[in-house]
């Protein structure tokens, strides 16, 4: 007997079911006619049962990220898409526009860490994968009015992934992947952290571009920047963490991380030691520092609002 899939598991249970993540305000159509119509597939993600609409879910994440910064609560968000699953399968094409692993062995050396901060990370903070059906073997055209896409199974294989190792999702720990990104081009975002001491913890940063991004969205929040290295943090986080940790200044109310896979020990390890909440903002701090030429250009959906 075929063995169930995770994915499966947590639909025909009746705790997640694939839904359409509409955000108020959000415009993906601009981000469809620069790239492909198709790309709009990924507007229908998984969704716990116990959350009606994609409003709903940028909600939990702004309430769960004000009471964290004002209890000085540990809550680290981290996303996962593509990059990540490839890694956790321990291949080497993980490696994209920065190198994250340097060899299998690398991986697979680093793989108890990395298990170690996932299952903090679903006990105390929020699991942001992207899972639609395109990568997770739904065929669908069988479900909505797309043409019938090349899928894949990475989505539902880092789920599987997860539950080997007994981490489970619920409506408490996972959110969309795509919800992090509305929510941080937001302005309700931008309002939360207005006079709060941000730190931006990235491989490299504009200061000035950053503290423009937030003037335009009537925010002036306290910003200090902490650089980290531009390879290998995945694998390598362990070796240089210390330093790094060290040069988070103490009043910080949150922080903001862009660190490709490496980004999960990274958040998980400021959370524990400065109880605040630690962001996985990815594509958003190229947003932020007016890098957008790393996408050669192309915006990412729920990064626009009308």
């Amino acid at each position: 007997m075929k063995k169930e899939r995770y994915l499966d598991k947590l639909i025909n249970t009746g705790l997640f079911r694939f839904h359409h993540l509409l955000v108020e305000g959000i415009d993906n159509e601009t981000v469809a006619k620069v790239s492909s119509s198709s790309i709009l597939e990924q507007e229908y993600c998984l969704f716990s049962n116990k959350i009606r609409a994609g409003d709903e879910y940028f909600r939990l994440l702004h309430n769960r990220i004000i009471q964290a910064m004002q209890n000085k609560q540990p809550l680290p968000v981290v996303r996962f898409a593509d990059g990540e699953y490839k890694f956790y399968r321990y291949s080497l094409r993980c490696n994209g526009l920065y190198k994250q692993a340097e060899s299998i062995a690398a991986i697979k050396r680093v793989m108890p860490v990395h298990i170690a901060a996932m299952e903090y990370l679903v006990d105390h903070g929020i699991l942001a994968p992207l899972v639609f059906p395109g990568n997770s073997h739904v065929a669908s055209r069988n479900i909505f009015s797309f043409r019938k896409k090349k899928t894949d199974s990475l989505g539902a294989d880092f789920l599987d992934f997860l539950y080997t190792h007994h981490i489970n999702l619920n409506a408490q720990n996972y959110v969309p992947f795509y919800v992090v990104y509305a929510y941080l081009s937001s302005a309700e975002f931008a309002a939360a952290i207005n006079g709060k001491n941000i730190c931006i913890v990235n491989s490299g940063y504009n200061k000035e571009s950053c503290r423009q991004w937030f003037a335009r969205l009537n925010s002036s929040p306290g910003l200090e920047f902490v650089d980290i290295p531009q390879e290998y943090t995945a694998t390598q986080w362990e070796e240089i963490k210390a330093p790094i940790l060290s040069k988070i200044p103490a009043r910080t109310d949150l922080c903001i991380v862009g660190g490709g896979i490496g980004a999960l020990l990274i958040c998980t390890d400021i959370t524990q030691r400065y109880s605040i909440p630690v962001i996985d903002a990815g594509y958003v701090l190229d947003m932020m520092n007016d890098r957008l030429d790393k996408s050669k250009g192309r915006r990412r959906l729920y990064t626009i609002y009308k």
